[in-house]
């Protein structure tokens, strides 16, 4: 794998050969945090674990719609649930895809 220089100090990893595997994986983690809303879970879910009804209360949305997210979410293996007496808590699998929202929403706030 070679090394192609970005315009702003950053290093891109150029495939050698025809193998997008890792592509298509970062493509279709990006297509599952596609919607604000999830975005929103992802954010709140980095400061630690949150059960369905804290995640309506401090997003403001419906129940359904935030179990509906949170399907989306965990297909695409970014959440967990374990169950906690009658609740599911949800977890981050991998906190670097905390690093990516706060990174995506930091970029996006510094053209207002």
């Amino acid at each position: 794998m070679r090394h192609c220089r970005g315009g702003i100090g950053y290093r891109y990893p150029v495939s050698s050969g025809s193998g997008y595997d890792a592509y298509e994986g970062a493509s279709e983690l990006l297509r599952a945090l596609s919607a604000p809303i999830r975005l929103a879970i992802v954010s709140e879910l980095a400061a630690g674990e949150r059960c369905v009804h804290e995640l309506v209360e401090k997003l403001g949305v419906a129940q359904p719609l935030v179990s509906q997210h949170l399907r989306v979410l965990r297909g695409a293996g970014v959440v967990r649930g374990s169950r906690r007496g009658r609740e599911i808590a949800y977890t981050l699998v991998d906190e670097h895809v905390a690093h990516i929202v706060a990174d995506a929403v930091s970029h996006a706030g510094e053209g207002s």
